[in-house]
């Protein structure tokens, strides 16, 4: 069995992304999309701190401190970017104009139900941050996050252990393991990597998986 790399997480998750569609990039895996949008489509990609346009990485010696995506790595703007206020940004997420969001998680649950703000640590962040927005105002929203914890003790869950960042919020799963939609029957596996059983997979899971008949292999 070979897991998805983080960056082919991140390519898979771009080639599916329809034309003309406004996608926000969270910090973590999703941030990478931006290096593997097909080139002959056309995709906005928005970052909240109020860039709409993102294009790849910056090459070395290119770089642009006031040109950063939301992990505050140096990135490009594709011809025609905007670059506009936080508020305005917000105001775009909120209003409904976010196509899907693309967010990193530490837990997801078998409802869609999301964590990726805290674990309830002391150190942790003190408060959920924008992330609550882009689950509540986006037509989709997309987690992209390895399949377990480093301790092997999976992210998929029945129910959140951690803080929710919103409930029933998630559409789709890519990990480095499976890709998963959630629908209101539960989760439909859509893809597993090469060598993983289904069997294996659901052992990886603490929620009841369904295999998609039309289940193919995840590269």
């Amino acid at each position: 069995m070979t897991k998805l790399s983080r960056q082919d997480m991140a390519r898979v998750a771009a080639q599916e992304i329809a034309e003309g569609s406004c996608v926000n990039l969270g910090i973590g895996v999703p941030t990478l999309i931006a290096d593997y949008v097909p080139a002959d489509r056309e995709i906005l990609l928005q970052s909240e701190q109020g860039l709409l346009g993102l294009g790849p990485k910056a090459e070395p010696g290119q770089e642009d401190d006031d040109i950063v995506n939301a992990g505050k790595h140096h990135v490009t703007l594709v011809n025609g970017a905007s670059v506009f206020s936080h508020s305005d940004s917000f105001a775009m997420i909120r209003g409904g104009h976010i196509d899907i969001a693309c967010l990193g998680a530490f837990q997801v649950a078998a409802n869609g139900d999301m964590a990726n703000w805290s674990t309830g640590a002391t150190d942790q962040l003190p408060a959920v941050g924008g992330a609550m927005d882009l689950a509540a105002g986006a037509a989709n929203v997309w987690v992209l996050m390895e399949h377990c914890q480093k301790d092997g003790s999976p992210r998929i869950l029945e129910r959140c252990t951690y803080p929710l960042t919103a409930a029933a919020c998630v559409d789709r799963i890519y990990t480095d393991l499976a890709m998963i939609d959630v629908v209101p029957e539960g989760l439909i596996v859509r893809r597993i990597v090469q060598g993983l059983s289904f069997e294996a997979l659901q052992k990886l899971t603490a929620a009841k998986l369904t295999l998609d008949p039309d289940c193919r292999v995840y590269i």
